[in-house]
């Protein structure tokens, strides 16, 4: 080994450790963080207080707020020692409605509110990211963004609000994290490329004509009309899209009638549809209308359609994910890196990736002697939340090394 690459790989090591001594050092504070958002949650684009909760967090870290219009979420940042790049850390803030049902000591206090997606750790990590870089401040040859974006779970989303007001300025790569309850705690899944699918949500008004229960053949009965839509539009999946092309319709609210001896004149249908491929998601709101309308028309109901606009699909940039991965390694050693499947699950993530390189590592939180194993948006959903020291941790070695050329 020569003499500069001993220099290197000594001053490689003391950096290593001093990540870790740091991120350990930070756990406790980070744990009482997520406790408290999780106690706390708020719904997509309610979330005042726990932006207020964000803003007195970072202050006290010693970031600076950098103004929006936003009503919730903030920008924040941290400018490092030397001239350079500016990279930037995301984390989702909103919670689900939700009751939780876990049963644990700091369950949410929030009447059908809860942190079931994990958005709570992802706040905890990313806090714990900037603790740790504002103790390595001298290190960064660069500044570092820090986005808390609201509205993650409602499309049309947070991160288009963010990107107009400023979050991807001068940015020359973001990091993002999800929570994963399918991998152990101690590991992270990554994977290039197509990641997560792209969201379209719609809703099917079926308006037909009210009458007596006795007498059907006066009255065009929406209710029956509305089954059949849903049966004829789960075909769309069946038999009108390229089986090689993973799509999902799902319809998750139905609303409709007023007693059981009155036939309804109007339903309402709630649903959406993902998919992995542009080309599967141009065509499905064209066949959803055309199957739900034969329906209606067949049926002499009427229908309309509101298709609302969702997320991109997520392709995570594979140079990006090479830095997540080298460092993980290097930091808690190989092996410990799973290659995640993609999942028609939607995230506004999406939206900064389009705009610069960037990607999105899942987070293994599953710990099975805690419980932590059941699926996101579950009313049991549990997170380890050892996990938190295994993500601050990657993040922080992530940034410094993408920072390491001082490229402006």
């Amino acid at each position: 080994m020569t003499e500069r690459r001993a220099h290197d790989m000594t001053g490689f090591k003391r950096e290593k450790d001093q990540i870790l001594q740091s991120v350990r050092r930070w756990h406790d504070r980070q744990i009482s963080w997520r406790r408290h958002l999780h106690q706390y949650p708020e719904l997509s684009f309610l979330e005042y207080k726990t932006t207020a909760f964000l803003a007195e967090t970072v202050k006290k870290l010693s970031l600076k707020l950098l103004p929006t219009k936003l009503k919730t979420g903030l920008l924040a940042e941290l400018r490092g020692a030397r001239r350079g790049p500016t990279v930037a850390i995301r984390s989702d803030i909103d919670a689900l409605p939700v009751t939780e049902q876990t049963g644990l000591a700091f369950r949410s206090k929030v009447d059908s509110c809860m942190h079931a997606c994990g958005h709570d750790m992802h706040m905890a990590v990313v806090l714990g990211a900037a603790a740790v870089l504002v103790e390595m401040r001298d290190k960064l040859r660069g500044n570092v963004r820090f986005l808390f974006q609201p509205g993650e779970e409602m499309p049309p989303g947070g991160a288009r609000p963010m990107i107009e007001n400023g979050a991807l300025k001068s940015v020359s790569m973001i990091f993002g994290l999800h929570t994963d309850p399918q991998v152990p705690t101690g590991k992270i899944g990554l994977r290039d490329g197509v990641s997560m699918g792209t969201v379209i949500d719609f809703d099917l008004d079926i308006h037909g004509r009210g009458g007596h229960a006795a007498r059907p053949h006066l009255a065009v009965d929406s209710i029956v009309a509305a089954a059949e839509v849903i049966d004829s539009v789960q075909k769309v999946v069946s038999r009108e899209i390229d089986p090689n092309s993973p799509v999902a319709v799902t319809f998750g609210m139905i609303e409709g009638g007023t007693a059981r001896n009155v036939i309804a004149d109007h339903v309402k249908l709630r649903g959406t549809a993902r998919a992995l491929s542009a080309r599967a998601a141009r065509a499905l709101p064209k066949l959803i209308r055309r199957a739900a309308g034969a329906v209606c028309r067949g049926r002499g109901a009427k229908l309309e359609m509101l298709t609302i606009p969702g997320y991109p699909i997520l392709k995570n940039d594979p140079v990006v994910n090479r830095i997540l991965a080298r460092n993980f390694e290097a930091l808690f050693g190989k092996g410990k890196i799973v290659k995640t499947e993609p999942f028609l699950g939607g995230e506004d993530f999406a939206c900064y990736l389009e705009e610069v390189p960037g990607a999105m590592f899942r987070l293994g939180v599953m710990n099975k002697k805690i419980k932590a194993d059941k699926p996101w948006h579950s009313p049991l959903f549990i997170a380890d939340e050892q996990a938190m020291t295994y993500g601050t941790a990657v993040l922080v070695a992530a940034v410094l090394d993408s920072l390491s050329s001082g490229r402006e």
